[in-house]
């Protein structure tokens, strides 16, 4: 299911820029530039994470935290801010914001973060044990060694790439979300990209695929993550 987020930033330019980053991402983007309808949309359209800027007209970005927060709700926050000090941050951060970025900053790193906090703020997965053996079809990878067999050609797995497997083992046939893989096998607290993953399947199919670029096994499902089908 795709993310809702809420943008809140009086330049018009910035926001503009930030909504069409995002749902460029595949987000669900709301947006607004005072302080006070940012209230009224986290309660009537409970976003599941809102980049906040500082100054905004009506209520700055501290009072909509700190009202937020107030209320009992753990949303993610993600403040903006031209200010550079280490004091502006520091506010920030304790009135229950979870993450600052200071501009001018690059939408690369906005997006890492972005992805980040939601994934943090997900359900925590717990790894599960790596099965001693997992077979589909012509393959059969042996965890213990970190070799793999497809037909009669054997391949090495890295300590990941067999990570990212069990976890779509587990679920066969099952449709994974990207930050559900990379919350079990990353952690909440990796900065990194969904790209990251897909880069990972792009080496594992190479591995386990008798025709790579026509993956048999390990799937893609468009918008969400993958699926084994096995």
């Amino acid at each position: 299911m795709k993310k809702h987020l809420l943008v809140v930033e009086d330049d018009a330019h910035i926001r503009l820029g930030l909504c069409d980053a995002l749902r460029a991402e595949g987000y669900d983007v709301i947006d607004c530039c005072h302080g006070g309808e940012a209230i009224s949309l986290i309660r009537q359209r409970t976003p599941d994470l809102v980049v906040l800027d500082i100054m905004l007209p009506g209520k700055s970005g501290y009072d909509v935290c700190r009202e937020v927060r107030a209320a009992k709700s753990r949303v993610p926050i993600l403040m903006l801010s031209a200010k550079g000090q280490e004091i502006d941050k520091v506010v920030g951060l304790e009135l229950g914001a979870d993450d600052y970025v200071t501009k001018p900053f690059s939408l690369r790193e906005l997006l890492a973060r972005v992805q980040a906090l939601l994934r943090r703020a997900a359900p925590e997965t717990t790894a599960s044990e790596i099965p001693e053996e997992m077979t589909f079809g012509n393959v059969r990878i042996d965890s213990k060694a970190l070799r793999g067999k497809r037909g009669r050609e054997t391949f090495d797995m890295t300590p990941r790439e067999l990570k990212v497997l069990a976890a779509l083992w587990r679920e066969r046939g099952n449709a994974v979300a990207r930050d559900t893989i990379l919350n079990e096998v990353w952690g909440i607290e990796y900065y990194g990209t969904t790209r990251t993953l897909d880069q990972l399947v792009v080496k594992l199919r190479q591995k386990i695929e008798d025709k790579p670029g026509e993956p048999r096994w390990l799937v893609t499902v468009h918008g969400h993550g993958y699926r084994l089908e096995a």
